[in-house]
């Protein structure tokens, strides 16, 4: 893809002290299952291999041990696979050094947790500024901009509040600001609105959707909610058992399943609709 941001490349995850034996066993097309008995290993991903365009929201889809949170956390390095490559703007991650790694941590992406990942002693404010302040921005202006984006996402006036004084919904709230206010190119969102109740659900994901109307973000999100893929992606890939099983704009996944579990995967979605991408 000409205008791809990041691409995944023929990578295999494999779990387990005998993962050398595990991979070529999976290289040679034998299935989860059968490798499992054979080496004790646990394939996470098997042969995945995507470009996700600059500027769109992908959702990486899938039940529980599709592979979807390890596919995710492979493009920032903090999983690093047992074959394959991972590019960023071209270039080969796994080729960095510590510091090449930390850079790109700290100024090409970020991450927005299913746990929140905020610091409990650590006011509102201090959480949003977070990010900045680790890679050495000016503390006045890391303040500046974190009280910014706690107002764009509706939380002007909890500044000096902690997490524990704040609901699920705000305290996701807080990790949507530190994320955007880190004004990386690329924002990695593992599963983040899956401890929320449906309505207040609805309402992050609605937010998502007019933060990244102006600010045209890189975003790879992770789901198991079909709904939500739908509304939020403009291209989606299903995951099963840690292959890719199709990957396309909803109304293809809709239209042309590429087999059975596709097609019962997103059978609530066809009266429903979803989003038909750029």
């Amino acid at each position: 893809m000409a205008d791809s941001k990041i691409g995944i490349r023929n990578v295999y995850k494999i779990f387990g002290e005998q993962w050398r034996r595990a991979l070529a066993l999976a290289q040679d097309g034998i299935d989860k299952a059968d490798v499992l008995a054979r080496t004790g290993c646990t394939i996470g991903l098997n042969n995945i291999s995507l470009d996700i365009a600059a500027g769109e929201i992908f959702v990486v889809m899938g039940l529980s041990g599709s592979g979807k949170s390890t596919l995710v956390r492979h493009i920032n390095r903090l999983i690093d696979p047992s074959a394959g490559a991972i590019e960023v703007n071209g270039h080969n991650i796994l080729e960095f050094d510590r510091r090449a790694l930390r850079h790109l941590r700290r100024h090409s992406i970020s991450m927005v947790f299913q746990g929140f990942g905020l610091l409990p002693h650590k006011t509102v404010l201090d959480n949003a500024a977070f990010a900045l302040r680790t890679r050495g921005d000016d503390r006045r202006a890391a303040v500046a901009l974190a009280r910014e984006w706690l107002v764009r996402v509706g939380l002007e006036g909890y500044e000096n509040k902690y997490p524990d004084e704040l609901s699920g919904g705000m305290r996701q709230r807080v990790g949507l600001a530190r994320a955007l206010a880190a004004d990386t190119d690329i924002v990695l969102m593992d599963e983040p609105f899956s401890a929320l109740d449906p309505l207040i659900r609805g309402e992050m994901q609605d937010q998502l959707l007019q933060l990244q109307a102006g600010l045209r973000k890189t975003i790879v999100f992770i789901t198991h909610d079909p709904g939500e893929a739908f509304k939020l992606g403009n291209r989606i890939a299903l995951l099963r058992d840690g292959k890719l099983v199709q990957a396309g704009r909803p109304a293809d996944l809709l239209a042309h399943p590429a087999d059975d579990y596709v097609s019962r995967f997103v059978e609530g979605q066809r009266t429903g609709g979803g989003r038909n991408g750029p």
